[in-house]
């Protein structure tokens, strides 16, 4: 997602875990979250009260892979610093992702570059296609800020539960610059991933955490957050995704691999993305 976040004082709490994130420092205070857009416009987010925003709990197992599944190479997760964000209709956007078997200093380099560029373009969540690697890592931190709140990285991430509660709330996306809509998701999730260490692990997220956490899963499963979105809203972001497929063709010089013609495609996207919660 592409707000960046600022807090006020408010009643979240956090209970992240070590094995989930690299621990960053955190305000003293309880928190609420405030998003400030590029356009200059900001709102507060829903606050969200009661129980911690993640519960997680350790499993050994000895394999986390399934056979269907095609497995990362070295050269899939080679890349360059300073790493760059891909941008819609970019085919690297809808390609399959691998998932990664290979636990190593690599992969801790590219973790801490994908923070570095997401925070550098004020985001809050960034997945590896987004930065043209097309593999199951994705990183986030709902404050935003570099040695604030908490780190997040979750490896070949898989979702176990999601609450039949929906929620509305306006997301905007990195790969999509200066385009913001309302998108509604499941409140909460259970997430299956591994960390960075290659350990197995379960977690409960809810609130902003849920949110961004399913942006991100959306990416990994090569659906963009349009896909989600009612006729009626798309309808109103079709000039901008015109414009970034005007603006591909111009620097590539080759058709846009796809297009927005028309909303009506809406009904199609949704049904593509209707089992979010199944690999």
């Amino acid at each position: 997602m592409a707000c960046a976040t600022r807090f006020q004082p408010s009643t979240l709490s956090y209970a992240f875990s070590p094995i989930v994130s690299r621990r960053a420092r955190l305000p003293p205070n309880p928190l609420r979250f405030r998003h400030f857009f590029s356009d200059g416009r900001s709102r507060f987010c829903n606050t969200m009260t009661g129980a911690p925003v993640m519960e997680v709990s350790a499993k050994t197992r000895r394999t986390f892979l399934f056979k269907e599944d095609e497995v990362a190479s070295p050269a899939d997760l080679s890349f360059e610093a300073p790493l760059k964000i891909v941008e819609y209709p970019d085919p690297i956007l809808r390609a399959r992702n691998k998932l990664i078997g290979t636990f190593d200093e690599n992969l801790k380099k590219l973790v801490d570059e994908m923070f570095d560029v997401m925070y550098k373009t004020d985001g809050i969540g960034l997945s590896a296609p987004q930065v043209g690697l097309n593999v199951r890592l994705m990183v986030f931190n709902p404050v935003g800020e570099r040695g604030e709140g908490e780190e997040i990285v979750l490896i070949n991430p898989r979702v176990s539960k999601y609450s039949k509660k929906m929620v509305l709330f306006n997301e905007g996306c990195l790969s999509f610059p200066g385009i913001y809509a309302d998108v509604e998701r499941p409140e909460s999730v259970k997430v299956d991933a591994r960390n960075i260490a290659g350990a197995r692990f379960s977690v409960n997220l809810s609130g902003l955490p849920a949110r961004v956490f399913q942006h991100e899963f959306d990416h990994l499963q090569g659906s963009l957050f349009f896909d989600r979105m009612t006729e009626e809203v798309l309808e109103n972001i079709c000039a901008d995704l015109r414009a970034l497929e005007k603006k591909y063709e111009d620097t590539t010089g080759f058709p846009s691999p796809e297009k927005i013609d028309t909303c009506k495609a809406q009904s199609k996207a949704q049904k593509a993305v209707a089992g979010f919660g199944r690999p």
